[in-house]
């Protein structure tokens, strides 16, 4: 399938929609800074609250089901309120987060902040995507989201250079309250400067009845096979990496393999730059190639099932250095390939309930993070911190997710093709 058309009446971009657009992913960075950050500090937190392997994962699983679980309400809210009013809801909600995990005196209390910081957080990349959906044609869809998951792949750079250096310099509170500075900074960027839409391209009003328009939503965006396999390219293709660089990374590297944290942090660090790179090359090939999401997609998840298994595998106590770097590279093509699942959910459903449908696909990669993030911890603790077995439930969650994209690919992209055609006969006959 060829790149997608423009629709009559796209938005037509250019400086201001990149700047309105820039504040919205100024938001969605400062959040990835915030829930990544713990990524650097598990061995920190572990030793201010005492807690083990799995009270320790607990801080994440409670993050990313809080995360999970609001994708479906945040997906309805930014189709009824805008994404002005969301993103301003959530760069509170992450900053009072941020600001109470700093100074949170018990392991409870850091948990409740954690909870609110998952709140914010769920509410920003959903709000970028249709903020870019607003602004850009919709040929640059691809290529914008894309754009935009790499700026919080910036943010996930920042945690692990300058949050771990603070971190040994400034100590816990100051970096973590320091760090909330740059949540009130981009809510006061949203409130001044934020638009919803540009001028000439007001949405039509959305019809709101209620609970049986909430559940019509989400029925009929789940009905799509479209929305369906996107959110199983998301859940197989994300949470490896997730996995990694939220929580069990530094420790897997660190405790099992032997690395100091100098030598960790940069294998964390080549993650997150090679996911910005592999970000650019796959929203440039998607947008010119719409056939090429899923073997991008499978490629990613079977090349990540390879080298996940060569490393567990090796023999003796550690892997080489060589094959940690082949990992870290290849873990950086999972943020990318978990784009892929919002061009699926994108053509499948209308502009009313993009929000939706986008909820619904984040759930995906979130909802396997957080069963890996506690089948790790748990598996730890059972086994005396055998991280051999505790990674290789990383491969029952890609089987299943791969059985599932193989059975709703077919229809999917049957689908997309009459209704590119039904598009293009509509076209044709409009009246100049």
């Amino acid at each position: 399938m060829t790149s997608a058309v423009s629709l009559p009446g796209d938005p037509p971009g250019g400086r201001r929609a990149a700047a309105i657009w820039g504040i919205g992913v100024a938001v969605y960075f400062v959040a990835v800074i915030f829930r990544t950050s713990l990524g650097v500090a598990g061995l920190d937190a572990a030793d201010r609250f005492d807690v083990n392997a799995s009270a320790l994962s607990t801080f994440s699983i409670l993050q990313l089901l809080v995360y999970a679980g609001m994708q479906i309400p945040v997906g309805l809210l930014v189709d009824r309120l805008g994404t002005k009013k969301v993103l301003a809801i959530g760069a509170a909600l992450f900053t009072v987060g941020q600001l109470g995990f700093a100074l949170s005196p018990s392991y409870g209390t850091a948990l409740a902040a954690r909870v609110l910081l998952g709140c914010g957080d769920a509410m920003t990349f959903i709000s970028v995507l249709r903020l870019g959906s607003r602004w850009f044609p919709a040929r640059r869809q691809p290529l914008i989201a894309q754009v935009a998951s790499l700026f919080g792949m910036v943010g996930n750079l920042v945690s692990t250079v300058v949050i771990a250096r603070l971190l040994d310099g400034a100590g816990w509170a100051a970096t973590f309250g320091g760090s909330a500075v740059a949540g009130v900074l981009v809510l006061v960027l949203v409130l001044l400067f934020l638009k919803d839409h540009p001028e000439g391209h007001t949405p039509p009003p959305a019809q709101h009845a209620g609970a049986g328009f909430v559940r019509r939503q989400i029925a009929r965006s789940w009905r799509e096979p479209g929305t369906r396999l996107g959110m199983w390219v998301h859940f197989t293709t994300q949470f490896p990496a997730m996995v990694f660089m939220l929580l069990w990374g530094l420790p897997f590297l660190v405790e099992d393999q032997g690395l100091s944290r100098e030598a960790a942090g940069l294998l964390l660090t080549l993650v997150v730059l090679v996911s910005m790179v592999v970000g650019l090359v796959y929203g440039q090939v998607i947008a010119r190639h719409h056939a090429a999401r899923i073997p991008l997609a499978l490629g990613t998840v079977l090349a990540t099932a390879v080298v996940w298994a060569a490393t567990l595998a090796y023999p003796g106590d550690h892997a080489p250095l060589w094959l940690l770097i082949v990992l870290c590279s290849v873990l950086g093509a999972c943020g990318p390939a978990s784009m892929i699942g919002f061009d699926f959910a994108r053509p499948a459903n209308p502009p009313q309930r993009q929000g939706t449908a986008s909820g619904i696909v984040n759930i995906g990669g979130f909802t396997a993070s957080m069963t890996t993030l506690l089948a790790i911890g748990l598996l730890l603790d059972a086994t005396g911190d055998n991280y051999r077995i505790a990674f290789s439930c990383v491969f029952v969650l890609e089987a299943l997710g791969i059985t599932q994209i193989l059975r709703l690919r077919g229809r999917t992209v049957r689908l997309e093709r009459e209704r590119l055609v039904a598009s293009r006969v509509e076209t044709v006959h409009v009246p100049a």
